[in-house]
């Protein structure tokens, strides 16, 4: 087994979890779409069907999502399967939601080419309020769910005024490219976040 990433040790209590690259980042509350064909993440899918755990889901800064191993941003989100199925093609399709965020500390690969991370998860999001100066934000997202609609379109009033589910929705939804997401995962603060939503907008 291969060391990619050594990196201090951490402070926190460490777990391990199989990575599944992309070029895309998965976001907290976020549902994506997978097609799986590789033997490496198919057994990692098996492993995680088993044992009812999810896994690790990083953006590519380096390299192909298939093939060669790639290098990952540090910063990732677990990703739970919530279905899955048979493609036309044949190959096995997945729906993922995003849950905890976590800081990768070292990655090492097994002779299948599975990454494996030793991480620390991040603090969970606390229920906060929306400070006046980010209302504008869940105006915003009431037009965008408006306009395309989706799963968040029967989502409570109250949840509009949750700072954090806000930002994440906003994230998810609005045009931005996968490294202003990527920066907005690594924020901690909620508000910091939305503040950084408001200087992405146009």
């Amino acid at each position: 087994m291969r060391t990619l990433v050594a990196m201090p040790e951490p402070t926190t209590p460490i777990e391990t979890i199989g990575l599944f690259p992309l070029h895309a980042v998965l976001l907290p509350g976020a549902a994506l779409g997978l097609r799986v064909f590789e033997p490496r993440y198919l057994d990692l899918v098996r492993d995680c069907s088993r044992t009812g755990r999810g896994f690790g889901v990083c953006m590519i800064l380096e390299g192909e999502e298939a093939g060669t191993v790639t290098s990952a941003a540090a910063y990732g989100t677990e990703a739970a399967i919530e279905d899955f199925g048979t493609g036309d093609d044949g190959l096995l399709t997945l729906r993922v939601r995003g849950r905890r965020r976590f800081h990768v500390h070292r990655v090492r690969v097994r002779d299948n080419g599975l990454q494996v991370a030793e991480i620390s998860w991040c603090g969970a999001d606390a229920v906060e309020p929306l400070r006046p100066e980010h209302g504008l934000l869940a105006t915003l997202l009431h037009e965008v769910i408006e306009k395309f609609g989706g799963e968040h379109a029967s989502a409570p009033n109250e949840r509009f005024d949750d700072a954090a589910w806000v930002g994440w929705r906003l994230a998810e939804m609005l045009p931005l490219h996968d490294t202003q997401r990527q920066a907005l995962l690594q924020i901690e603060d909620p508000h910091e976040r939305l503040q950084q939503v408001l200087s992405l907008l146009p």
